[in-house]
């Protein structure tokens, strides 16, 4: 039998895990999408489905190898998912409403001038 020498280095350190690759980007872009979902529902419905995108790679990473990324990466990830979802839920709500609301005013508008006032006479 052969003794094989293991380099100290080796042997006493173990593997570094990394963080996942786009975990705070994803995070940030989904409280933002929360944030400015009231600013007519397009900026929301963008960034949250972008951080939607991101999150879909990253969870497929993580999955292929979960022990070579850190749980705290992948916990901010999730949260930023859960976020973006929410945002992007919410923006397509206040978009829905603005469309109504165009449409209520653009109605109301519209009957008002089928009866020009010179034809009452």
């Amino acid at each position: 039998m052969e003794n094989t020498i293991v380099p100290q280095s080796q042997a006493t350190n173990p593997p570094v895990q990394q963080i996942l690759p786009n975990s705070t980007g994803i995070l940030v872009l989904g409280i933002l999408s929360i944030a400015v979902c009231w600013c007519y529902g397009l900026f929301g419905i963008t960034m949250g489905i972008i951080a939607l995108v991101l999150s879909g790679k990253s969870k497929a990473l993580y999955n292929a190898n979960p022990d070579q990324y850190t749980q705290a990466s992948y916990k901010n990830m999730n949260a930023g998912r859960v976020c973006a979802i929410i945002g992007t839920s919410l923006s397509a709500i206040y978009v829905a409403i603005i469309i109504v609301y165009v449409m209520i005013v653009g109605a109301a508008i519209g009957t008002l001038f089928t009866q020009f006032p010179w034809e009452a006479f």
